[in-house]
């Protein structure tokens, strides 16, 4: 019985390195053909978030956003700020009922 639980986790254990050597094999391959590519996790330039600013409080889900990088809408002359697309439909559609 224990050398079973053994062999299991030994096994659950190569397992585990094998992905990590072939996720970094094959992210050495990706970044080789498009050098110039940012990896998918990590912000480009364009996208990162100011260090400072005024915070907006986003009326659809709550979440705080730079009012410098939010999509703003203006809704009976009131102008509100949206962390998503999905948030400002959701919001402008809500109050269209």
């Amino acid at each position: 019985m224990f050398r079973a639980i053994f062999e299991l986790l030994v096994t659950i254990v190569v397992i585990f390195f094998l992905r990590a050597v072939m996720r970094t094999i094959f992210q050495g391959f990706g970044e080789m053909m498009h050098p110039g590519a940012h990896p998918p996790n990590q912000p480009s330039v364009t996208q990162q978030v100011p260090l400072t600013g005024e915070l907006k409080k986003d009326p659809s889900c709550g979440t705080y956003i730079s009012a410098a990088t939010s999509l703003k809408e203006t809704v009976g002359g009131e102008t509100f700020h949206f962390c998503s697309k999905e948030c400002r439909d959701k919001y402008v559609a809500s109050l269209a009922r």
